[in-house]
């Protein structure tokens, strides 16, 4: 698919794949396209942030790599590795052969046929679909000198492999890097970006999203869940629940035939949306009951 070429149609061939999003992310999105920006989304986890890029991939018909960062991450593990095994193996090979050529020998083990690409060199190279989706996954898990080699790839789209030289990308990637924000990621890198902060849904957006995910629930119990969810983003609680763990609970409550919310059905079944014994403990019993109430409370006439 070519390049969309305005907010609606973004909104539209999102939409598609079963992502529903605002027009201010559309427009962003679009953006990051026409202009061929690299695009950071920042929000708490579970809000929607990796799905844009897989939905993205899957409405353009481009392939998605992924890079998920995580403490400790260097650049070689993100461009590429030597297959030792391999090359043991070869180095083996030519001596029971009686293959004295060093040079011979040490251009074939430092070529193509023993390099392992990671993310990174991956989304340099050429694809008949057109330039990949590159998802660079919770940056903020990674640490400072590796956000300055991100940017100086990022700057000009090429890696360098001592060994075979440098290798550049004939059509930029699209790239998506994505932050939970459990530290702030250098200002040096996000000027790159086009930037957008991914919030929370209000009630109607949370809404269309569980219809779009979970379409075999009805209406009367998909309200109940989403206003029962936003309810509960609004206590003190250490983890709020986001979007990923409304979608879960919905099929949580279908796999167990559920018609409509009640406070023994939350109990039973609050280790879908809350993550933490504590936050947990916080909703058993009277409390569960009081949420539910106000929920259903806060609900139209469908």
């Amino acid at each position: 698919m070519q390049t969309p070429d305005s907010i609606d149609t973004v909104q539209t061939m999102l939409a598609d794949t079963g992502y529903v999003c605002g027009r201010a992310l559309a427009t962003v999105v679009f953006l990051s396209l026409k202009l061929g920006r690299p695009l950071f989304l920042e929000g708490e986890a579970g809000v929607g942030k990796t799905e844009i890029a897989k939905a993205l991939a899957a409405s353009l018909g481009r392939k998605l790599i992924r890079l998920q960062c995580y403490e400790g991450l260097d650049a070689s593990s993100a461009v590429y590795e030597w297959n030792f095994p391999a090359q043991m193996i070869a180095i083996r090979t030519a001596e029971a052969s009686g293959n004295t050529d060093r040079e011979m020998l040490q251009r074939e083990l430092f070529g193509p046929d023993f390099l392992v690409e990671r993310p990174l060199l991956e989304a340099m190279r050429p694809d008949a679909n057109g330039a990949p989706v590159l998802l660079i996954d919770e940056l903020d898990r990674t640490d400072e000198p590796f956000e300055a080699f991100l940017l100086e790839a990022l700057s000009d789209f090429q890696v360098t492999i001592p060994e075979m030289g440098t290798i550049t990308a004939p059509e930029p990637p699209i790239v998506i890097l994505t932050s939970n924000r459990t530290r702030e990621v250098h200002d040096a890198l996000k000027r790159r970006c086009l930037y957008h902060w991914v919030d929370y849904p209000d009630f109607t957006r949370e809404l269309e999203i569980l219809h779009a995910r979970a379409p075999e629930a009805s209406d009367t119990l998909s309200r109940e869940i989403v206003a029962f969810v936003q309810r509960l983003r609004t206590e003190d609680i250490f983890k709020k629940p986001g979007v990923a763990e409304t979608i879960d609970w919905a099929k949580c409550l279908l796999a167990l035939d559920v018609i409509d919310l009640s406070p023994e059905v939350i109990s039973d079944t609050l280790g879908a949306i809350l993550k933490y014994q504590d936050d947990i403990q916080k909703l058993q019993g009277s409390e569960a009951k009081r949420l539910l109430d106000e929920a259903k409370a806060s609900l139209e006439p469908a």
